[in-house]
């Protein structure tokens, strides 16, 4: 046998064995994001490999590369959450999922590892993909969909009838909470820019405000909720909107509890939970029409750092979902 003719084999063992992703060793601006040559994980109990057709970006894989997170984060460590693609190897105690299904959802309770070709997902927090969706489409879900889900449904215990001001309605979340409370028969109040008003009244928002040109705290009184995605003082003109026993549910920060003792109300924060439960629920509202995903850009995983310079505004951030496309890379 020639040297020549072994070269292939090590090649094809090295590429099997091993893959490309977006790797952090230290904290810090999207400058610090390294495309490495890594080795592929393996399934541990209760996970599946996944490979990933697409992974999606989101402001928390920011705030997790910058060390902004809310939960330890070890480094080194693969930058990414939300994911779709097929499952190719199952961990012991995996039964509800096989080689060959088409899967959509997270990575892991750290929400790290998808911007990878392959990445390794809690069985518990991966769905069967909706069929009607693209694994473009399909990866622009997860986070975003199942936020606005238990924000409305779990959080602020909302039923039809009810009203909820939803703020920044037009945004990944806003416009998941604007589309479900219609669905369950829920009055929605939206705040948005001008830009967006007909957009957010198509998804089926009863009222829409102008926050540039109106204050919300004049239009708005005896609301039963308020989701705020948008924080600050938005967030704290909130209480004066409610209901005594209303909800102020926020997925961006924890509200003022002196505030919410005074206006008697109940104000949370909260991070999201994603299991398999809500992804196969939202994945039946998508596929019976009720449910449409916004994918904004779509770029090369090799690009996941122009993705991160639009999250900082460094580029121009298109609306909807931002995602990176493995096959294109």
């Amino acid at each position: 046998m020639t040297p020549s003719s072994i070269v292939p084999q090590a090649n094809e063992k090295r590429t099997h064995s091993t893959m490309m992703a977006w790797r952090v060793h230290e904290f810090g601006s999207p400058e610090v994001m390294k495309f490495e040559r890594v080795p592929r994980p393996a399934p541990g109990p209760g996970e599946v490999l996944v490979k990933v057709a697409v992974a999606g970006v989101g402001p928390w894989d920011g705030w997790i590369r910058s060390g902004k997170s809310a939960l330890p984060q070890p480094l080194p460590l693969t930058l990414g959450s939300d994911l779709s693609g097929e499952v190719v190897a199952m961990g012991p105690g995996v039964s509800e999922l096989r080689a060959g299904d088409q899967v959509y959802g997270v990575t892991n309770p750290r929400f790290i590892g998808a911007y990878a070709e392959y990445a390794v997902a809690s069985a518990g927090m991966v769905s069967n993909k909706p069929t009607s969706l693209t694994h473009v489409e399909a990866a622009s879900v997860p986070v975003v969909a199942v936020t606005a889900w238990q924000a409305l449904f779990d959080h602020a215990q909302l039923k039809a009838g009810q009203t909820v001001v939803v703020h920044g309605a037009a945004g990944n979340v806003g416009s998941y909470a604007v589309q479900l409370a219609h669905h369950a028969g829920v009055q929605t109040i939206a705040t948005v820019s001008a830009g967006d008003i007909s957009a957010v009244r198509n998804l089926g928002a009863n009222t829409v405000i102008d926050y540039r040109t109106q204050r919300f705290e004049n239009e708005i009184r005896e609301a039963d909720a308020v989701l705020d995605l948008v924080g600050g003082e938005t967030q704290t003109g909130s209480f004066q909107v409610l209901r005594r026993g209303g909800k102020l549910i926020s997925a961006v920060s924890r509200p003022d509890q002196d505030l919410a003792k005074r206006y008697g109300v109940e104000a949370t924060f909260f991070l999201v939970n994603v299991t398999s439960q809500y992804l196969t629920e939202i994945a039946r509202f998508i596929d019976g029409g009720k449910l449409r995903a916004t994918v904004g850009a779509v770029l090369p995983l090799a690009d996941a750092r122009e993705a991160h310079l639009m999250l900082e505004h460094v580029r121009p951030q298109p609306k909807g979902k931002i995602v990176l496309d493995v096959g294109a890379s």
